[in-house]
């Protein structure tokens, strides 16, 4: 049975003061006080010697750990010590394929440790980056020069992140200020967030307005501010965060119902298409040798338009008609702009 969270901090603990060249055979007492300051500061005796015992007989016998450690115990010194003087539980011997994926992991975190949200991994993301590239197993310089990772600079509005989602945790109402774009001045409203979402590299948060008597979606880096109202609310019961965006494309959400798309594309869109579905209801057939189609089953948002005129001569709408009109009318006005 894996260890739980709190026995691994006990492990870890137990490690680190095993390997203190400043304070060398620690006893079982000296051990326990560790452990017991890692998980509760000084707020009490928390942990008893028999968990401690049963700590370091696990961490010397349970292969389910991922090692064995030579945990013995001095009888001249009347403390603990690792018969092997440079073991440590965190030097895992980990095959070539398992370091690879680490490298990919940690690179990809480290363009996310300076958005506010995840502030407070900051400094041990930063170490494992510093420890990858050290690494000489690892070859992170020779990866930088073959890979270059996509890169997530912090946004506009991720400064509210961090309240937000303590808003949804802990089901607080919160009042923000907010801007629209094209609009001379933030208006002010009061809501219950309920699910934060990131789309495109922007982030939104999908609130119950009461005022309105809706949902809506608020862009994070719309907003001016943002504050408790003091008021609790409960999550309604109509919502469900796993459904709530089914049939949509993107991040808008629409009372209507979602519509049948048929999409005739090439063969090399289709291709692409096939290798990075753009919805969960996706299918793609071919027609004829040289032509295949797109099926959707979504809402007709602002997203699915400007994803298809994205597409340009690769493609064209066959249905819905309205769907069609809307792309004729939007390519009309641009090849306006070029006459």
């Amino acid at each position: 049975m894996p260890a739980n969270k709190y026995a691994l901090i006990r492990y870890r603990t137990i490690d680190r003061c095993l390997r203190n060249a400043a304070r060398p055979f620690p006893s079982k007492e000296e051990l326990r006080l560790a452990c017991e300051e890692a998980l509760y500061g000084s707020e009490g005796d928390r942990i008893s010697t028999s968990t401690i015992e049963k700590d370091l007989n696990t961490m010397r016998y349970d292969g389910a750990l991922g090692y064995h450690a030579p945990i013995a115990y001095h009888r001249d010194e009347r403390g603990y010590h690792y018969e092997e003087e440079d073991f440590s539980i965190d030097n895992l011997q980990l095959n070539d394929e398992e370091l690879e994926s680490i490298r990919f992991a940690a690179r990809t975190l480290v363009q996310f440790k300076n958005v506010p949200v995840f502030s407070q991994f900051g400094q041990a993301i930063g170490k494992i980056d510093d420890r990858l590239r050290m690494a000489p197993t690892l070859e992170t310089k020779e990866l930088d020069a073959i890979v270059q990772f996509e890169s997530a600079p912090a946004m506009r509005g991720s400064e509210f992140l961090t309240p937000l989602l303590t808003a949804i945790q802990e089901r607080k109402a919160q009042r923000i200020h907010y801007r629209k774009f094209q609009s001379d001045g933030p208006s002010v409203f009061d809501i219950h967030p309920h699910l934060l979402k990131e789309y495109r590299n922007r982030w939104y948060v999908i609130a119950w307005n009461p005022e309105r008597e809706g949902y809506r979606t608020y862009g994070l880096d719309r907003m001016e501010h943002t504050e408790p109202t003091g008021e609790a609310f409960e999550v309604r019961s109509d919502f469900d965060a796993a459904q709530f965006f089914e049939h949509s494309f993107g991040i808008s959400k629409m009372t209507d119902a979602p519509r049948d798309v048929r999409v005739r594309c090439n063969r090399l869109e289709y291709e692409y298409l096939l290798a990075s579905p753009v919805h969960a209801s996706q299918q793609l057939i071919q027609v004829n040798d040289g032509t295949f189609e797109l099926s959707l089953h979504v809402l007709i948002t602002f997203e699915l338009i400007q994803f298809l005129l994205g597409l340009g001569p690769a493609i064209e709408v066959l249905a819905p008609s309205d769907l069609r009109d809307q792309m004729k009318t939007a390519l009309s006005d641009s090849l306006k702009k070029y006459n």
